[in-house]
């Protein structure tokens, strides 16, 4: 299940808590056409991968300071952290590619 985040302390903790997991941070937008599109995409991959990846949503509008610290300017962007650290990123809503990038990070 992806979790949607809060603020920047809701975030820190998550990556904390995912200790080894691969996180991926989806940078979205309620009013974004790709980013509905590939949502319920991701949280299939989410409650199929919930052993080994954590799934964060981030709001642009809700969480501005997360985006801006992420250096996000197209949605959706996907961020993968591991160990608390970014690992890839990639913009657009690509489904295979997702997957794909998810499978060989994990």
């Amino acid at each position: 299940m992806a979790i949607h985040i809060k603020d920047s302390d809701d975030l820190k903790t998550r990556l904390a808590e995912a200790g080894e997991k691969l996180v991926v941070i989806d940078f979205m937008a309620t009013w974004c056409g790709p980013c509905k599109m590939i949502g319920p995409k991701l949280e299939e991959l989410a409650n199929e991968l919930a052993d080994s990846i954590v799934v964060l949503k981030v709001d642009v509008d809700e969480c501005e300071d997360i985006a801006t610290e992420y250096n996000i300017n197209a949605m959706p962007t996907f961020v993968f952290v591991k160990s608390s650290k970014k690992i890839e990123e990639f913009s657009g809503a690509n489904v295979d590619k997702l997957k794909n990038t998810i499978l060989k990070l994990k």
